[in-house]
């Protein structure tokens, strides 16, 4: 099995947060990042351009790859085309496996507070009320998306050949390893 442990993420240098949309990767991987001494990448930045244009698959490979082959860093998640690079490169992951209602709730709360106060995200965008109630919304992509990235943190987890995977089920564990990590 790849369960992973506190210890596991101490002793990595190469770290990947991994979750629903919504759960706190970025938050997560930010601590991480703090506590470990480790440069943070956010993934959504390099995956979105200004105006919400999503930069061509080979775009994004020329920028997330070279990132991939560095000695240290956190990622606070990847994008399907590279999780498969990411695995053959993280030392231990951390996958927040939080019940939908915990990462919903969050999403939906991010999201309303990122539209009253206008606040930049993703390469300078900016969520809005229309955006949030589209058919291509992040909280439509949350309902998309949510079981087949639980079904891939557990199967990372029950990976013997996969990196060490810290399976994090509820917002206290969470908080408890990054205490841990001081």
């Amino acid at each position: 099995m790849s369960a992973g442990t506190i210890d596991d993420v101490r002793r990595a240098r190469r770290l990947l947060c991994f979750g629903a949309t919504g759960s706190g990767k970025s938050t997560m991987a930010t601590r991480l990042g703090e506590r470990l001494g480790l440069p943070v990448t956010l993934v959504d930045d390099l995956c979105w351009d200004p105006g919400w244009r999503e930069p061509s698959q080979e775009e994004r490979d020329r920028r997330v790859l070279p990132l991939l082959e560095r000695e240290a860093y956190v990622f606070d998640s990847v994008y399907g085309p590279h999780n498969a690079v990411a695995l053959e490169r993280v030392d231990a992951i951390v996958a927040l496996d939080y019940p939908r209602h915990v990462s919903l709730a969050r999403l939906i709360r991010r999201t309303a507070r990122r539209i009253r106060t206008g606040e930049l995200v993703c390469n300078g965008n900016v969520e809005t009320l229309r955006l949030a109630l589209a058919r291509d919304s992040i909280i439509v992509w949350h309902f998309r998306s949510w079981r087949s990235k639980r079904e891939r943190m557990r199967r990372w987890h029950a990976d013997a050949s996969a990196p060490p995977v810290l399976l994090l089920r509820r917002p206290a564990e969470a908080d408890a390893l990054l205490a841990q990590l001081g």
